[in-house]
């Protein structure tokens, strides 16, 4: 059977990790994360989006800051970049697909 809820969780994280590869080099504000993903999970939650952000960042992946204010911002470390430009491999935890060209 397939767990619909881990496969959520590591597609959006791999969906964040994208978003902010597009974005770079300027960090992005949670607000333009969470329109993005409502993209494509239109039910997606700021709750859920913090919390794959937050992940993401404690793989070394993602740099967060967080304002005194709440809203946070969002920026890749190298590693997020590697990982999104598939130069390195990705650990278990993210959806990122198959390379499925330079095969």
């Amino acid at each position: 059977m397939i767990d619909q809820a881990k496969v959520r969780r590591e597609s959006l994280r791999w969906y964040l990790l994208l978003a902010l590869n597009n974005a770079r080099p300027e960090e992005v504000c949670e607000d333009v994360i969470q329109m993005t993903m409502r993209a494509i999970y239109p039910d997606v939650t700021p709750l859920e989006v913090r919390k794959e952000l937050d992940y993401l960042a404690d793989r070394a992946l993602v740099k967060l800051r967080k304002e005194p204010s709440g809203r946070w911002w969002g920026d890749l470390t190298r590693y997020g970049v590697d990982i999104a430009e598939y130069t390195i491999d990705c650990a278990p935890g993210i959806a990122r697909p198959a390379q499925y060209w330079n095969q």
